[in-house]
């Protein structure tokens, strides 16, 4: 466990000790609500600022020199973060002050109501000093939970005050009795705050409040005083967050295993993506090792699979280790979509999903939203009206069967374990039966999305994205689907065009929007009923 820096150490003190000062001086107050208690407090603004500034300005010069291990930098990012909301806190208190000195009527106040959850306030704060010294989650754990205690009074004395306003003409005292409320339930997010980063000192990694109890619920038996240790894997962009874990039971055996957390619709789809494959395709996805629903959110824990996502291999492994994952996962694809195939119609609707995301494209790069032009002779199709052409041609065409695909097949979510030699797919909560084209053009998508600049990088990525098509196009031939390569150039149309609104790089992003349009404008120069003899310039698009 890393260690305060002596200077930061006492001045943390300091400011805690400075804060339940300033919270007795409120405490006084509303037992005896006048001019004189509310200057006792407002005049001592400076001190908590300069005492918060001191650790502040402290930890920002240990964490730029360069001699600072993971640890460090953790523990004093987080001990910033508490001198931040100790700070706010101290802010909070003298504009409840503030308010309470503009109501006339102080019996509107409710002065009562907070003597004792200003006592519970300081409680929490005498545990911070200790929290961060013993690495005591259970501690940080009561600092957190005053919130609630908080969010009751507020309750209260809400319901209280707007019933008074039904039948008082005092209502600039009301209102100012409110905003003395609001101001002390903000004390508890404050709080929560410093809670959490505490928790997130002790286990090595950000953490929200909520996240940390999840977590504990999901983890069999293990002890308070011993908190889990989270690394961080990945954040999803639909908001789910995804971290290795590694804690003891109560036994003492080690558990590892993957923690994903996130909106609860997202997590419970995921759940049941991993129960459909486990049924269909059995060891493709991993074990579910619980599952826990906390009002809108819920979280998942996950067997941890050994090996490299698809994105590691080819990025940072040799040749020899990435032809074996191909090879394994053309074998796996080819076997999933024979086994999984049913003879049902199948209509992807790439141009209706690239429709739904263009608002979200444009808000990125609105330089891509252009009406249609005319040069002379030459008339350019504004984007929007080449996707609805192209999404009237598409609805003409469907796949005559459907596979059972992953749904979000990125390189990150395809991990190969070498010495099985097998591969897994994970984040599984859009998997469905639908059209193979779908994973085939996220798939090779992904990999040119990378923004990676390095020329020799750069040409793997594309000839990995080549090998997948090559594979699905035999696939097709053999399945007599002769609309394959019609079908895949609107998906990777909708793949090109939608990934820009997770590219920062202008140049990249119009490199993928331009790719888009072509796509689309060369299905649209096939003359209907011709589609089955289309064929997709692969090595043009993505060998740039």
């Amino acid at each position: 466990m890393a260690k305060l820096p002596r200077a930061i150490e006492e001045n943390l003190y300091f400011l805690c000790v400075e804060i339940d000062g300033q919270l007795l001086g409120l405490q006084d107050y509303f037992r005896c609500p006048g001019q004189a208690a509310a200057q006792k407090v407002l005049l001592r603004a400076g001190h908590s600022y300069n005492l918060a500034s001191k650790v502040s300005n402290a930890s920002t010069r240990k964490l730029t020199t360069k001699k600072v291990n993971h640890e460090t930098q953790n523990l004093l990012r987080n001990v910033e973060l508490v001198a931040r909301n100790l700070d706010l806190i101290s802010r909070l208190a003298r504009r409840s002050l503030s308010h309470a000195e503009d109501v006339a009527r102080k019996e509107y106040l409710r002065p009562d109501a907070y003597a004792k959850v200003i006592t519970q306030v300081r409680t929490g704060l005498k545990l911070v000093q200790p929290a961060l010294s013993r690495s005591d989650s259970k501690s940080a754990v009561r600092i957190g939970q005053t919130r609630d205690k908080l969010e009751d009074l507020y309750d209260r004395v809400f319901r209280a005050l707007t019933a008074d306003m039904r039948k008082s003409k005092h209502t600039a005292d009301l209102a100012n009795s409110l905003l003395v409320a609001n101001e002390m339930r903000r004390i508890g997010d404050a709080l929560q705050s410093i809670s959490e980063a505490i928790l997130s000192v002790n286990i090595g990694q950000p953490v929200q409040f909520e996240r940390y109890f999840t977590l504990k619920s999901l983890l069999p038996d293990t002890k308070e005083d011993d908190p889990p240790e989270l690394e961080p894997l990945a954040e999803t962009r639909s908001g789910s967050a995804i971290s290795s874990v590694r804690s003891r039971d109560a036994s003492g055996e080690a558990v590892n295993a993957v923690f994903k957390g996130g909106e609860l619709s997202k997590v419970r789809n995921e759940r049941a993506g991993v129960k459909s494959w486990h049924s269909i395709y059995p060891g493709l996805a991993p074990k579910i090792l619980s599952y826990e629903k906390r009002g809108q959110s819920a979280a998942l824990l996950i067997e941890h699979l050994p090996g490299y996502t698809f994105e590691q291999l080819v990025l940072n492994e040799n040749d020899g280790l990435l032809a074996d994952a191909q090879r394994t996962l053309a074998r796996t694809l080819n076997d999933v979509w024979r086994s999984t195939r049913m003879e049902e119609p199948a209509e992807m609707s790439s141009m209706l999903q690239l429709s739904r995301r263009l608002p979200e494209v444009y808000r990125v790069h609105p330089e891509f939203k252009v009406k249609p032009q005319k040069l002379g002779t030459l008339q350019l199709t504004g984007f929007d009206d080449l996707v609805r052409a192209a999404a009237s041609r598409e609805a003409q065409l469907e796949a005559s069967f459907s596979v059972h695909i992953h749904g979000d097949f990125n390189l990150d979510n395809v991990i190969y374990d070498p010495s099985e030699r097998r591969v897994h797919f994970i984040d599984l909560h859009r998997s469905r039966y639908l059209d193979y084209v779908q994973d085939v053009s996220v798939f090779m998508v992904s990999n040119y999305r990378l923004q990676i600049q390095d020329i020799p990088v750069r040409r793997r990525l594309a000839k990995v994205a080549c090998d997948l098509q090559a594979v699905a196009s035999k696939f097709a031939r053999s399945q007599k689907d002769k609309t394959y390569e019609y079908r895949l150039a609107l998906g990777l149309a909708r793949s090109f065009a939608t990934s820009t609104r997770f590219v920062f790089d202008k140049s990249h992003a119009r490199r993928m929007f331009n790719r888009a349009r072509f796509l689309m404008e060369l299905a649209l120069s096939c003359p209907e009923g011709s589609e089955a003899r289309f064929k997709l310039p692969t090595r043009e698009l993505f060998f740039d």
